[in-house]
Formats: structure tokens, sequence, C-alpha cells
């Protein structure tokens, strides 16, 4: 029992903090503020932690309903969040900013925002689809009177992610001196790689509930 909650905990994390990808939150981070000075890039990035940390709450704890609501199952979801996950882990591996996340107009439009904490760095650069789509999928059949410790696994998960993020935000100037491109490409695919692997891992399972029989 405590070696699968540990193996839990393991891919709940690894899935949620790739899938968010700080390094790829801190390019887009260093070119919104770039004409800021230190104490206001880190109230942008307390803020957008802030706003993303809401965000991904409320889908771990009512993702699961919302698609019932609209008749969604868990498999179907499931399986395309699959595919969603293994295309942004495609974008990691060739070392581009996924659609996914953000657009180029997004970014444009961001320069001249009144609040770039909440758009684009919260959403949706670090509570993107990927992200909502990951902890809605993680917290499938868990609440606080059904598996709850799945859930706080979860939601711990979300809170040490957001944690890491916001350390690497607040320390983009040390981080951008001592990672040039090249390094920040050859991360970003490795865990690109890790992303794609998670995702047919997320699409095996949805299959295998869809269709039990394949697996029985």
């Amino acid at each position: 029992m405590t070696e699968d909650l540990i193996s839990y905990s393991l891919f709940a994390l690894s899935s949620i903090l790739i899938v968010v990808n700080p390094l790829g939150a801190l390019l887009v981070y260093n070119s919104i503020t770039e004409f800021m000075d230190s104490a206001d890039k880190r109230k942008v990035a307390a803020y957008g932690c802030r706003i993303a940390g809401a965000v991904l709450l409320f889908f771990t704890l009512f993702g699961s309903s919302l698609l019932a609501l609209f008749g969604i199952t868990i498999s179907a979801f499931t399986v395309a969040g699959g595919v969603l996950l293994f295309g942004i882990g495609m974008e990691m591996v060739y070392a581009r900013t996924s659609r996914a996340k953000m657009t180029a107009t997004e970014k444009y439009e961001s320069i001249d925002a009144e609040d770039i904490s909440s758009m684009p760095l919260a959403f949706p650069m670090i509570s993107g689809p990927g992200t909502i789509t990951t902890v809605i999928v993680l917290s499938q059949n868990t609440s606080v009177f059904n598996q709850p410790v799945e859930l706080g696994i979860i939601l711990g998960s979300v809170l040490l992610t957001l944690i890491i993020t916001y350390f690497v935000l607040i320390s983009s100037e040390r981080i951008s001196k001592r990672i040039n491109q090249r390094a920040y490409r050859v991360i970003n695919r490795l865990m690109g790689i890790m992303l794609m692997a998670i995702a047919v891992q997320f699409i095996i399972n949805g299959i295998s509930q869809a269709f039990p029989m394949l697996t029985s």
C-alpha cells in the first residue's frame, strides 16, 4: 500500500510538473516583464501562481463533475487528454512553445495588458489546457469522502509544482545566466519525451476503461 502511494505520488507530481514546464513559463515571463523592476516582477510571479492555483484547485475538485454534467465519460476525456498532452510533448521535443499553451497573438497582446499575471502567465502558460486536463484525469473518482489520500496527493503535487514554478520565475535572472539556449533545448526535449510517455499511459488507461475486454 505504501509503495503504491509513493508510486502514485511520483507519477502525479511528475505529470503536473512536466506539463506546467516552469522553464517554458520562464521564457515567457522574461519577455513580458522585461521592462519591470524586481519588485514588480515578484508581484507578477506571485499573483500569476495564485491565480493558476485557484484554477487548478477548482478543476481538481470539480472537473469530473463538470464532465458528467456534459455527458462526457472520463475514459473519453482521458484519451482526448492523452492526445493533447502528446501534442504538447511533441512541441517540447522540437523546442517550441506549444500553441496549446499560448499563441503568438496572446503573447503580443500581453505586452500592453494591464494585468499580465492572469493572462498569459497564469492562463494559459501555467494552468493551461494541458495542466487542467492532467489534474482532471488524475483526480477521477477521488473526493474528500472517496480516496481522500489520493486527492490530497494531487493537491499537494499542484501546490509543490506552483511553489517550484514561483521560485523559478523569481530566480529568472540567475537561471538565464546559467542556462543558455542550447541547454534549455536539451532539457525541454527530455521533458517532452517524458510527457509523451505520460500521454501514452493516459491513452492506454482511457482505452482500458472504455474497453475492459481488451485487458481482461
